[in-house]
């Protein structure tokens, strides 16, 4: 299997609630927050790269986002989701 598929696998499956769980909200900031970390390691080597810069800020608000709805309307849950992104 491919490379990306494993790892959106692994992000899924640590974020997820129930089995069939795919596209909750904390599966989005899961899976935001590994694409974030990778852009990040990107634009470190590669500072000039500007349409990448435009990408991780529009995720990085995305992320906010959906955090500030997950902590509006289920603070359990985004008190849960912050512990992992900090140990992520």
């Amino acid at each position: 299997m491919n490379k990306k598929k494993e790892i959106k696998k692994a992000v899924i499956k640590n974020f997820q609630k129930k089995d069939q769980d795919t596209g909750s909200v904390e599966v989005q900031i899961g899976l935001l927050t590994k694409e974030i970390s990778q852009l990040t390691d990107h634009l470190k080597k590669n500072k000039q790269d500007f349409s990448s810069r435009r990408g991780l800020l529009r995720k990085v608000a995305h992320r906010r986002k959906l955090l500030k709805y997950l902590q509006h309307n289920d603070p359990k849950s985004y008190e849960k989701i912050v512990k992992k992104i900090k140990t992520a």
